[in-house]
């Protein structure tokens, strides 16, 4: 409450706590709500000097860059149409067709995705590609924030994702050095919550780690829903961090669901979130659906609930094994 009050009273503020890092779950969440740096207990006065020293520098620096765009309205146009060439490339990467649905190398497994940035660019991350003749790859991560900044973020974590993919099967070993990456080479107020996958295509199986992101969800053709959690914290958080992995056998007429919480998060006309449990309904009454088909299912759903006007980005996975 108190750093809402803050940043209500001067959003370009830097905030900086001091903190346990036990504490994680405070941690993340204060991240999220707009802490710039952190100090940790107990502390030492000159790192503590030099962190607050730092944030006003930059914070600084970004009234700098206010003042000037206020002033300047002809930059307001350029950087409109920067960012609707932005926004065109990051779509075409992210729904453009990755998966090769086609391959024979990919028989039986047919994906569809859909996204969808609160504003003209967004930080989430969609992704099936193959990483060999026996091996894909599945991932859905949300940098927090919106807009440009969120949108370069993902750019480093998309360019990371793609040249440790390959390199390593284990999705615990990926996602282990996607954080030393990120946490190397991002504001330490932004993190990536990810959820990262491999799938075995001849043995028809999933290995997985999330890393605190929303549960993806997998429907047997019975009805059964299995939420996919094993992982770890966030990525870019906190140094040294290390994930557990998890496994699941992938069965004819299962349905696998990558989300992010831009969906279950969107709201409607009195404040009321669409919610997991309507998105966990709908996934399970129409499982028997293709993928294309009950992607737009889902996603139409969602934005009928909220008028078309998602508040955060959506992005939207749909695996379906045939």
């Amino acid at each position: 409450d108190l750093i809402s009050r803050i940043q209500a009273l001067d959003p370009s503020l830097p905030i900086v706590v001091m903190t346990a890092w036990a504490t994680v779950d405070l941690a993340v969440e204060a991240m999220r709500r707009g802490v710039r740096d952190f100090v940790q207990k107990p502390w030492e006065n000159p790192r503590l000097l030099q962190t607050l020293r730092k944030q006003v520098k930059h914070a600084r620096a970004r009234r700098t860059v206010q003042d000037r765009l206020a002033d300047t309205r002809n930059s307001d146009a350029r950087l409109r149409r920067e960012l609707i060439e932005a926004r065109e490339l990051q779509e075409n990467l992210l729904t453009s067709s990755q998966w090769a649905n086609r391959d024979s190398s990919n028989a039986g497994l047919q994906v569809a995705i859909e996204w969808q940035p609160a504003t003209t660019v967004g930080g989430d991350y969609v992704a099936a590609f193959n990483i060999d003749n026996e091996h894909a790859a599945l991932c859905v991560a949300d940098v927090v924030g919106k807009s440009l900044p969120a949108a370069l973020l993902m750019a480093n974590f998309q360019a990371s994702l793609k040249s440790l993919a390959p390199l390593y099967l284990s999705p615990e070993d990926v996602s282990t050095r996607l954080n030393d990456v990120l946490y190397a080479n991002i504001p330490l107020h932004k993190f990536v919550t990810a959820f990262y996958g491999v799938v075995n295509i001849p043995k028809r199986t999933l290995a997985f780690t999330n890393a605190g992101h929303n549960p993806p969800l997998l429907v047997r053709n019975d009805g059964e829903c299995v939420r996919l959690e094993a992982g770890g914290s966030v990525l870019g958080a906190f140094p040294d961090s290390r994930y557990t992995q998890g496994e699941v056998e992938l069965h004819h007429d299962d349905r696998l669901m990558l989300f992010t919480d831009g969906l279950t998060e969107a709201v409607d006309a009195t404040g009321d979130q669409f919610g997991e449990d309507r998105l966990i309904s709908l996934l399970c009454e129409h499982r028997h659906r293709s993928a294309d088909d009950l992607k737009d299912i889902l996603f139409n759903a969602v934005g009928e609930f909220c008028g078309r006007t998602f508040r955060d980005d959506a992005a939207l996975m749909v695996v379906a094994i045939d």
